[in-house]
């Protein structure tokens, strides 16, 4: 048995006992998959993981970089209470329009929203509204700025909060400290961002599984 065949095995026996797909869920990614969107959302392990964080935390108040066809959204904003809330930044509007169908299909749409636009531009707009401070971050769009998105996050988190980004290994391309190429290089500067920031403490996490080798980093504001 080929290394992926095994890692496939391996993530439908732990979905299947403990993030089983609802039909909501499969939903989701039946519409994703009919959209030709990106096949790049996260799996039903790691969407339970994000739901277990937020949970964990306690969270009111989520924020999301990168929607895709907000199927890693649903996972979150089920673990938020009724008055919470979740805001999604997605840069296609043809994304965001599949993924606020998903949302809605969830019942979720009292609580989520997603924004339309490049993240870059969202976040200066939603920091001016001056929100509450989020609880969880998760950080899943273009890699190149990553470091970028990190910095914005701190700026809207307080002491407590969680920041996760995805992606974060790269078929282990990360260690490469030669590489050009702008995923790469936005990866690292937000590993070694994390790594010097006084108000953070980090790690980063390899895993393998359907979705291939890669891994994630999680960081906790410590002030």
């Amino acid at each position: 048995m080929s290394g992926s065949q095994l890692w496939d095995d391996v993530d439908f026996y732990f979905s299947s006992h403990l993030a089983p797909d609802d039909e909501v869920l499969q939903a989701a990614l039946r519409d994703s998959e009919a959209a030709e969107l990106p096949h790049v959302n996260v799996t039903a392990p790691q969407g339970k993981l994000l739901q277990l964080l937020a949970q964990i935390q306690g969270a009111h108040a989520i924020l999301e970089i990168g929607t895709l066809g907000g199927y890693s959204t649903i996972w979150l904003g089920r673990a938020l209470p009724a008055d919470g809330r979740l805001v999604s930044l997605e840069y296609s509007a043809r994304h965001a329009e599949i993924a606020t169908r998903n949302i809605a299909r969830a019942g979720l749409d009292g609580i989520v929203e997603v924004r339309i636009g490049p993240a870059l531009e969202s976040l200066p707009k939603l920091a001016d509204e001056n929100p509450p401070p989020f609880d969880l971050v998760f950080i899943d769009a273009d890699k190149a700025n990553n470091a970028h998105y990190l910095e914005w996050a701190l700026r809207l988190t307080r002491a407590g909060s969680v920041i996760v980004v995805d992606n974060v290994v790269r078929e282990g391309r990360v260690a490469d400290s030669g590489s050009t190429a702008p995923d790469v290089q936005g990866t690292r500067a937000a590993i070694e961002l994390i790594a010097a920031h006084p108000r953070l403490s980090g790690t980063a996490i390899q895993t393998v599984g359907s979705k291939g080798y890669d891994g994630f980093a999680l960081a906790r504001v410590l002030a």
